[in-house]
């Protein structure tokens, strides 16, 4: 891919949704297909919550309100 392409491809993505909320998705759908072990999807559950929820502590302590 190139990197026109892949700069294209990130705007498109950052424009609807953020890139943690994508590959959730992604991995939720990869589990319900069975594609993915349930143990997989727990980490990347547990990663998108815990660096989710670290951004938004950064975020309340420089004073950014979404």
């Amino acid at each position: 891919m190139s990197a026109s392409t892949r700069g294209t491809l990130d705007r498109v993505v950052e424009r609807f949704t953020s890139r943690k909320l994508l590959v959730w998705v992604v991995a939720s759908g990869l589990m319900l297909a069975g594609t993915l072990e349930s143990g997989d999807w727990v980490i990347v559950s547990a990663l998108y919550l815990g660096g989710q929820s670290i951004i938004d502590a950064v975020a309340r302590l420089r004073g950014y309100n979404d």
